[in-house]
């Protein structure tokens, strides 16, 4: 069974404007997407803004889409309502219905989730998560959130054929806890679609934040992105199908997050979700 889909707007109002980003979100809206994912990290706050701006120009009703944002450190409980209260306000939603910390960050404190869970009591956020945290740092988390009485309920970490940061032990810890698994990036940035092989594509998501490019630009997912390239030419399908199928059908995730900067790419995940082939995915995965 493939995983749900969720619209990821890391691109408006960094790589795409608002008119784009409208466009990108009325065909996720046309074909059955109904959770956005979001950052106040994201375009500095514009991103959130263009999705508010959406909601309210389009007249969406509470509850047809869900909403989750970020936030950044640091996550002192005054400074966790500040960031909560401008994303409410840049969303113009009453509610966000999941709140994640963006990162790990030696500030997250009791006092930290405390806040959270006040928060989610008052009901300006529906649901806690975490995003960027390996497995160690999940598991202090859930520890200490054991012991306050406050649930974790969502874990958001980039994972594809190239680069993962969902490891054995991290889905170990979601089972035991009930911590719903969300994923990014599931063509890698547009690495895993080859079109980098000759450099760095112009005016590409590594282009415009080159510090993307280490995490990508190595020996490790070079070797697995010529075994994704082998395996496309060996069943002629393409090798960003075959990439978003084996994201979308991965044991144990909730919800894949798939974004972009045209109406079109979100095309290939309705052709992905069709697509279940173990031995093909068995084979991606012989590197």
């Amino acid at each position: 069974m493939a995983a749900n889909i969720g619209l990821g707007c890391v691109t408006f109002g960094r790589e795409i404007d608002k008119e784009a980003s409208f466009a990108l979100m009325d065909h996720a809206r046309d074909i059955g997407i109904k959770s956005f994912d979001t950052a106040a990290a994201y375009g500095n706050g514009l991103s959130e803004t263009i999705i508010g701006e959406w909601l309210s120009d389009r007249g969406v009703k509470s509850g047809e889409i869900s909403i989750a944002t970020k936030i950044l450190p640091p996550y002192h409980p005054a400074q966790v309502l500040a960031s909560v209260e401008d994303s409410l306000r840049r969303l113009r939603v009453d509610t966000i219905d999941i709140m994640y910390l963006h990162r790990w960050d030696a500030s997250i404190s009791n006092d930290t989730w405390l806040m959270l869970n006040n928060l989610k009591q008052g009901g300006e956020i529906k649901a806690i998560g975490v995003s960027n945290f390996n497995t160690e740092q999940l598991s202090n988390s859930v520890n200490r959130l054991q012991d306050l009485g406050i649930q974790l309920s969502y874990i958001q970490n980039n994972h594809n054929l190239a680069v993962s940061d969902i490891t054995p032990e991290t889905r170990l810890l979601c089972a035991g806890n009930e911590i719903r698994i969300i994923t990014y990036s599931p063509l890698g940035a547009g690495f895993l679609t080859g079109k980098h092989l000759n450099g760095v594509a112009q005016n590409s998501r590594f282009d415009i934040m080159p510090g993307h490019q280490d995490v990508y630009f190595n020996n490790a997912a070079n070797k697995r992105l010529n075994k994704l390239l082998q395996v496309a030419a060996q069943t002629g399908e393409a090798p960003e199908l075959l990439a978003m199928a084996w994201a979308l059908h991965q044991a144990q995730t909730y919800s894949v997050l798939v974004g972009g900067r045209s109406a079109q790419q979100l095309d290939l995940v309705a052709k992905a979700m069709q697509f279940y082939s173990p031995e093909i995915f068995a084979e991606l995965e012989s590197v």
